[in-house]
């Protein structure tokens, strides 16, 4: 259900969404410019180190409508890739530079193309990275997927906001902490998260409020003896991500009077080290419609390449997206602030 901010701004044009991010108030008008901040350091116009990662939105369709979501994805949304699409991704993923294929949403295991897509992509002998939810594969419908991700060499990134039962319900609904828990552990059943079995799992920690997470290593260590001394669950990895000021998270921004405060803390956080390593210098987004963004965020802004670059996958050309310039806007302070924030966790 959306808020009634949301309802009178139309909160899910982009149009808008880009209006209150640069506009909101006169503190915000008055916060530098980002692509004058990365000018200072010499990182203006921003250039692709090159292309390694397909990231690949498949669709906008999920199981849930978590608080924090960017893509505002949920039960009801209807954008889904075909499988025309699908298939000239494969054509441009067929070339050695791009080494991984990141396969994301919504929940990406509701197209009904996903098993074939990944078998495919699998031929190609890219490594294959599913950002899966974890209550999806808790459903009849689903609960094949541990075995056959694991069949394929998956590699699974989920969502968990936190350890604890009450934080995560908050962000995500009620009931989805016992879900994650009873799937973490289907999934270590079937060889993930064993540094032995070469399956790896990783989590990720999105902040539940208007603040920048914190320090990731730390965070892991205590994720690692939470989970096994309260469930016995084992996992790889741990990765912090910043929450952009996007979607339903602008909403919960706008609403809670944390909009200008937040985007201060980006700003002020800035950290050249994490502007270096950011994700769309080696990530290319491929949308639910096969058009082209330099990262999943600008996807959902609908901010598409741009400066000359290809606009949708059936038009790939290499070389020109490599040489492209990375459009660039406010919202990309989510990115450098602190340690940094890329869909792999801290940069710096």
């Amino acid at each position: 259900m959306k808020s009634l901010f949301a309802q009178r701004h139309n909160l899910s044009d982009p149009g808008v969404q880009l209006d209150l991010i640069n506009n909101h108030s006169e503190k915000v008008r008055s916060l530098d410019k980002f692509e004058a901040k990365m000018d200072e350091i010499g990182l203006f116009p921003l250039k692709p180190t090159g292309i390694e990662i397909f990231q690949i939105n498949v669709g906008y369709m999920c199981n849930m409508t978590c608080k924090h979501c960017h893509v505002d994805a949920g039960p009801d949304r209807q954008e889904i890739m075909s499988r025309e699409t699908l298939e000239q991704c494969l054509v441009a993923l067929d070339r050695p530079s791009v080494t991984t294929v990141d396969l994301t949403g919504g929940a990406p295991e509701m197209n009904p193309h996903f098993r074939w897509f990944v078998g495919e992509v699998a031929k190609l002998d890219k490594q294959i990275i599913v950002r899966s939810n974890l209550t999806i594969l808790d459903t009849r419908r689903f609960e094949d997927l541990p075995a056959f991700m694991a069949d394929h060499g998956v590699e699974i990134t989920c969502s968990l906001p936190f350890y604890s039962k009450r934080r995560t319900d908050a962000q995500r609904g009620e009931g989805t902490y016992d879900k994650s828990m009873k799937v973490l552990k289907i999934l270590n059943g079937v060889g993930y998260g064993n540094e032995e079995s070469g399956l790896r799992l990783n989590l990720v920690y999105n902040p539940v409020g208007a603040f920048l997470p914190p320090d990731q290593e730390s965070l892991k260590q205590e994720y690692k003896k939470r989970l096994w001394e309260d469930h016995q669950v084992i996992f790889n990895d741990l990765y912090t991500i910043t929450n952009l000021p996007i979607s339903r998270y602008l909403n919960f921004l706008v609403m809670s009077g944390n909009l200008d405060e937040y985007m201060e803390k980006l700003v002020t956080s800035f950290n050249p080290s994490a502007a270096m390593g950011v994700m769309c210098r080696n990530t290319i987004s491929i949308g639910w419609d096969g058009s082209l963004y330099d990262c999943d965020f600008n996807q959902m802004l609908k901010l598409k390449t741009a400066h000359g670059a290809p606009k949708h996958i059936r038009d790939w050309n290499l070389d020109s997206l490599n040489q492209r310039e990375i459009v660039l806007n406010q919202h990309c302070y989510g990115c450098t602030a602190g340690a940094g924030s890329s869909c792999g966790g801290a940069v710096a």
